[in-house]
């Protein structure tokens, strides 16, 4: 069984900053793709930010310029570094993944949840 957890998320002041977190773990054996989404209120769940295994990223429009998407395969962590926030910025953040398991199979994953705050 495969666990992703996120962490990083809070209240913040529009213009800060924020780091979010995704460790993996349990029956890894690598990381395939692996994305940051975020679902406001009454909103539909959307595509923040992705990284696959060659490092190549997208983004949002809306947050080109200001989140970053990284990872680290050693530790098997995504992370999204987020600035300038604004308020529209709220939302639950969640991080999926694509596994290649100890199976040597793909499997998708996703996290619990955090809740980012950005206050005018």
């Amino acid at each position: 069984q495969v666990q992703l957890v996120e962490s990083g998320g809070g209240l913040v002041q529009a213009g800060g900053s924020l780091r979010l977190s995704c460790a993996a773990s349990g029956s890894i054996f690598s990381i395939n793709v692996a994305g940051w989404y975020r679902q406001a209120p009454g909103k539909q769940r959307e595509l923040v930010a992705q990284i696959t295994s060659g490092s190549s990223t997208n983004y949002a429009d809306s947050v080109k310029g200001r989140f970053t998407i990284s990872r680290d395969n050693a530790k098997n962590t995504v992370y999204l570094q987020m600035n300038s926030l604004k308020p529209e910025d709220t939302a639950v953040y969640y991080c999926n993944a694509v596994v290649f398991t100890v199976a040597r199979t793909f499997v998708d994953y996703w996290g619990q949840g955090t809740q980012v705050t950005v206050s005018s």
